[in-house]
């Protein structure tokens, strides 16, 4: 039997279309984290994907069921003390619902990048190919965030590590769970008195 945590650590839900940068932001991220102290995961959605225990499609119905999933996913993680960075696609306002009800320590982050700028920097070839259609964002409808945490703006000129000094930034101020985010380096007592 596992021990229960009676604290679930924060779960930071990047957000955003294909090409958006998520998975970088959430890998430097997550090593920003792990330098400040506290055990963190990075889970990213093409990863995860590959990991399904079935064959996961394209089509929107399929895209939302593996989104719960991930979700699931985060929270037991969570559950375990253990935070989590998840980068993921995942634009359905029933999934960030669904997250918002059972993660206390929830954070959505939404790197919104104009189309145009994900056309420009286009290193996997998407946009070009999305003419064969289930590219979310130009085939299929996105469900864009309503009312995320943090939105980080990108028209080309913000860096990977602006994006993460930002969200760093932000989780020190007001995100819950700041018990694992805290740098190390921190007197506890004057963390308490914040």
């Amino acid at each position: 039997m596992m021990p229960s945590v009676a604290d679930p650590a924060p779960v930071l839900w990047i957000t955003g279309l294909s090409g958006a940068g998520k998975t970088t932001v959430a890998g430097l991220l997550t090593e920003r984290l792990r330098l400040r102290g506290g055990s963190w995961v990075m889970l990213d959605g093409d990863r995860m994907r590959a990991m399904l225990p079935w064959p996961g499609g394209y089509e929107r119905e399929e895209r939302e069921k593996i989104a719960f999933y991930y979700g699931r996913l985060c929270a037991e993680i969570s559950g375990q003390g253990i935070g989590v960075v998840c980068a993921t696609v995942s634009m359905f306002h029933s999934v960030r619902r669904c997250n918002r009800d059972t993660m206390p320590g929830y954070r959505e982050i939404y790197l919104r990048v104009p189309i145009e700028e994900l056309r420009r920097r286009d290193s996997k070839g998407l946009y070009g190919a999305s003419d064969a259609g289930g590219l979310v964002g130009v085939d299929i409808a996105a469900e864009m965030p309503e009312a995320p945490d943090l939105v980080i703006e990108n028209h080309g000129g913000q860096s990977p590590e602006d994006a993460v000094s930002v969200i760093l930034a932000a989780m020190e101020k007001d995100f819950r769970g700041l018990r694992s985010i805290r740098r190390s380096d921190q007197n506890p007592e004057q963390s308490k008195a914040e």
